[in-house]
């Protein structure tokens, strides 16, 4: 187990915490919000491509929800019948449903290793970390624009992100359950698009309601930034 932490805080925990210390020690005023929206946009830049692929992955498996209903419909009484009708749709709309599930895997660890960046802060103790060639700030003023310590919890961040994360979720929801969105519906697939749309920026707002606020800039910065990956992929789709 040792190893693995000590692997872990090697590849991932200890490049990061460099960066963002590198970050703050040279951004003029030394803002330290500043300095985490620039590490997420770089860290978000880096992952990109990652990203887009499972954007793709994601719109494509939800607009492809009506058919795969049809299949599962068609052959609930067989399901090795199911299991291949289900195979043949998805090689015939090009469609890999596993394809989205590379980026997640490979972005978690770098997830873990800033939740627990910003979750264990910047005191003296975590300076140990830093490379030798990395100047020591001695001390790290959390304050984002005077206003917000981001070492303590902010109610403020934490409903802003939930409200982006809607906007974020509701880009994502096929045009169908859109549709249906104020009518009743006995689709488990609909019904659960729809509680995802409302429940998991209520989930996010609970999570980050008592969480450092560095966490929820991060979480925000990220969001925003995958609104317009978003925007910008699903408009390429519609053009193509």
């Amino acid at each position: 187990m040792n190893f693995f932490i000590s692997a872990f805080n090697t590849i991932l925990y200890q490049p990061l915490f460099n960066a963002l210390v590198l970050l703050y020690l040279y951004i003029p005023g030394r803002d330290f919000g500043v300095a985490v929206i620039l590490f997420t946009i770089l860290i978000k830049l880096f992952l990109y491509p990652l990203a887009s692929k499972g954007i793709r992955s994601q719109k494509a498996l939800q607009e492809l929800q009506p058919k795969i209903k049809e299949v599962q419909n068609k052959h609930k009484d067989d399901k090795h019948k199911q299991s291949m009708a289900l195979m043949e749709l998805y090689k015939q709309e090009k469609v890999n449903p596993l394809s989205g599930l590379l980026p997640l895997l490979v972005q978690l660890p770098i997830l873990i290793a800033l939740f627990r960046l910003f979750w264990n802060g910047f005191g003296p103790e975590q300076f140990s970390f830093l490379y030798s060639f990395i100047p020591n700030p001695g001390q790290v003023n959390t304050s984002f624009l005077g206003l917000i310590d981001l070492a303590e919890a902010s109610v403020i961040l934490a409903v802003v992100t939930g409200v982006a994360q809607f906007f974020q979720t509701k880009m994502l929801t096929p045009a169908s359950a859109k549709a249906s969105a104020g009518r009743p519906s006995s689709d488990f697939s609909s019904i659960m698009q729809k509680q995802m749309l409302y429940l998991f920026p209520i989930f996010t707002i609970f999570i980050l309601w008592r969480m450092p606020a560095a966490i929820a800039l991060y979480w925000l910065t990220t969001t925003v930034f995958t609104i317009g990956q978003q925007y910008i992929i699903l408009k390429k789709n519609e053009r193509s």
